[in-house]
């Protein structure tokens, strides 16, 4: 918006006191100064949108006035006050972005038409970056639009094939239960319930998977205890751990306390990370026992989680792709959902994830957590300006 403040400066009295009166009738608040000194701490005071100012003045002339408060102030229109032997200086103001200059002695009717060009060449000036603004604002949506087509697109591609081999396992498992009911071999049928379990597992998490990803929900903070918190988690996991002959360890601090979580969502987000443990514990065909601890330990303002197992370990290409969205080490196992979500919720806590691992040395979360969370992650970004 244009302010309507003019400041006028002249080393004249008489001058300031009647432009000052003609300047009022036309509608601005007049700011007056009498040398260019005095004019710069009332424009750094006022920020006046309009400077009117002599050229010919005592110490500072006016050019010099105007190059100041261009270098200050760009946008302030600056109309120049010369006399009718000052054509080459008036001309000169204009090389240094004069909006324009008028000539003792003054005329309403132009002094007006001089205020009225200025304050045309501000409203311009705003409309252009409202104009523009509006512009990168638009180009920033389409790129954000086309950002989400691009990931749905990998998505859609990624999930795909996921349930294209969801869906062989499960036709794998029916037709071992049916050709075991049909030949009454109880083995086979106990084979082809348990792929049918797993699948159906599977298939269950992925939609999980993707209802989370494909809809931001708004999160809700509550302080839980940690160690019954943990307790909870490791209690979804655990039966899937015994089924693959999996040792399961608890190592919970009693005295860790509460801390402020969004309780479901973080559960979901360890429970991510446990099973992508007992996967990579499955997956190790060693003749060794398997072993996952599952950590959780007050540490100063923070509550640490550790995830540890002794399976089969990733290398550093792995490592570094392993929160990457659609990015799984499972093949056909894995939508690359898992991780990347558990990650975004963290991250959504203000804290921090680190992994080590190596091949064949197991694989090792470090999961760090706020027991407060911070205010300004408690407020939806739909609300932050």
């Amino acid at each position: 918006m244009i302010n309507n403040k003019i400041l006028l400066v002249d080393d004249e009295e008489g001058i300031r006191k009647v432009l000052s009166i003609v300047i009022a009738d036309i509608g601005y608040e007049v700011h007056t100064a009498e040398n260019a000194k005095e004019a710069l701490e009332i424009f750094r005071k006022e920020s006046p949108s309009i400077v009117l100012t002599d050229i010919k003045m005592p110490g500072m002339d006016g050019i010099t006035l105007l190059r100041k408060i261009k270098n200050e102030n760009p946008e302030t229109e600056v109309i120049m006050i010369t006399g009718h032997g000052d054509m080459e200086l008036a001309v000169k103001s204009l090389k240094y972005e004069a909006t324009d200059f008028i000539t003792k002695p003054i005329d309403d009717t132009i002094l007006e038409v001089s205020l009225k060009r200025s304050c045309e060449r501000i409203l311009t000036r705003q409309k252009l970056k409202e104009y523009t603004e509006s512009l990168e604002a638009l180009v920033r949506e389409k790129a954000a639009i086309q950002d989400r087509l691009s990931s749905l697109g990998l998505m859609v591609s990624s999930i795909s094939h996921g349930i294209k081999g969801l869906l062989t396992g499960l036709d794998g498992g029916i037709y071992l239960l049916d050709s075991g009911l049909i030949k009454k071999k109880d083995d086979q049928i106990n084979e082809g319930l348990g792929i049918i379990k797993v699948m159906t597992e599977r298939i269950k998490k992925m939609i999980l998977d993707i209802l989370f990803y494909a809809k931001e929900r708004k999160s809700e903070w509550e302080e839980t205890d940690v160690t019954d918190f943990a307790n909870e988690v490791a209690d979804v996991v655990e039966k899937k751990m015994q089924d693959h002959h999996i040792e399961f360890l608890r190592d919970f601090d009693s005295e860790s306390g509460v801390f402020e979580a969004d309780v479901s969502a973080l559960r979901s987000a360890l429970i991510n990370i446990l099973e992508n443990a007992t996967d990579a514990c499955a997956e190790d065909k060693s003749e060794s026992s398997k072993k996952i601890i599952f950590s959780a330990k007050k540490e100063g303002n923070s509550i640490r989680f550790g995830i540890q197992d002794d399976g089969i370990g990733m290398d550093e290409e792995k490592r570094e792709k392993i929160f990457t969205l659609f990015f799984s080490s499972k093949k056909e196992k894995g939508t690359g959902l898992g991780l990347f979500i558990a990650n975004k919720i963290i991250t959504r806590h203000g804290g921090t994830i680190k992994v080590d691992s190596a091949p064949g040395q197991g694989t090792f979360f470090h999961i760090k957590l706020p027991k407060k969370i911070p205010q300004q992650l408690k407020i939806p970004s739909s609300m932050k300006s």
